[in-house]
């Protein structure tokens, strides 16, 4: 199977994670990364899954997923915080592109669930638009406290389902696309050392799925 046969959510799925434990055993294949695939792709799109990620420089996700042109719908903000050409943008992918997948990606050691965290403690916030970044991870950050989680992966976890649950509030059209089963939203977090993508969450995935371990 190839990335234009990835119709379903689960197969979009299943090309992301194999590409992921590839990558984490070392034997990444690059795939769709020659002049051909240029060429190929040169007038027009066909990408399976679109994937809204954290900005870090560690998380470039053509690499930790090794797949190549044309195969992802990458849009990234620090922290993956949201606004209104965020939401566009995955509209664009989910909607115009006809992705089956769409997929939030956070990470360990996230700076900006870290400057979250400091700023509630110490009550300091970042100076400029810094801030506002940090001041939309703190629900996240909050909501993991009231629910007794407070280590740093389960904060980082709750702000990734956090960020899935608010793009379907926000978004009608992704929603409904979720609701009539013609896309699927999931969660995953990057392990840094390890290279590992963790299933976090998942909305309308349409069968059981295998995550990389």
């Amino acid at each position: 199977m190839n990335e234009t046969q990835a119709a379903t959510s689960r197969e979009a799925f299943e090309l992301l994670m194999a590409g992921n434990q590839r990558f984490v055993a070392g034997i990444p294949e690059h795939p769709n990364q020659d002049a051909a695939r240029r060429t190929e792709f040169a007038a027009s799109q066909r990408p399976f899954t679109v994937l809204f990620g954290c900005s870090d420089s560690r998380l470039a996700a053509e690499i930790i997923f090794d797949r190549g042109l044309g195969d992802l719908f990458v849009v990234r903000t620090a922290g993956h915080v949201t606004g209104p050409e965020v939401i566009g943008s995955i509209e664009y992918g989910v909607d115009i592109l006809n992705c089956p997948l769409f997929v939030v990606l956070g990470h360990e050691a996230c700076g900006a669930v870290g400057a979250a965290r400091a700023a509630l403690e110490d009550g300091v916030a970042p100076a400029g638009y810094v801030r506002d970044v940090v001041e939309r991870v703190t629900p996240s950050v909050l909501s993991a406290r009231a629910a007794g989680r407070v280590k740093g992966e389960e904060i980082l976890d709750e702000h990734i389902r956090h960020t899935v649950d608010l793009l379907l509030d926000r978004s009608r059209l992704l929603a409904e696309k979720v609701a009539a089963g013609h896309a699927a939203v999931v969660g995953l977090c990057y392990g840094l050392a390890d290279a590992t993508a963790r299933l976090v969450a998942t909305r309308g995935l349409d069968a059981p799925v295998t995550t990389a371990s």
